[in-house]
């Protein structure tokens, strides 16, 4: 399971390089769950390689901020990740990407 998940995330990197990377810093500036070490800046990439899949679906910022908490609590759970309500800055952030790399 593990190495299909890698494999996906590979794929997803490979396709979407420039908004993967963007995302990636993205996340571990904004840090919503506190993982951010300053030195692990991959640690975030996970979440990365199954939210930029489903921006195709996306037609608004808000449509962002709830695949964005979708994804944490799928990946973490829903304490670890927080109200939906926090992810709203990083939402706007991440749409603004999006369109710009599409």
């Amino acid at each position: 399971m593990v190495s299909i998940e890698i494999e996906k995330r590979k794929a997803v990197r490979l396709q979407y390089r420039e908004l993967f990377d963007a995302l990636s810093k993205l996340l571990f500036e904004a840090d919503p769950i506190g993982i951010n070490f300053e030195t692990n800046t991959d640690e975030y990439e996970p979440e990365v390689g199954t939210i930029i899949p489903r921006l195709r679906h996306a037609k608004s910022e808000a449509d962002v901020q709830l695949i964005v908490h979708e994804e944490f609590c799928r990946w973490f759970d829903s304490e670890t990740a927080g109200p939906i309500t926090d992810y709203r800055d990083l939402a706007s952030q991440i749409w603004d990407e999006w369109l710009r790399c599409k």
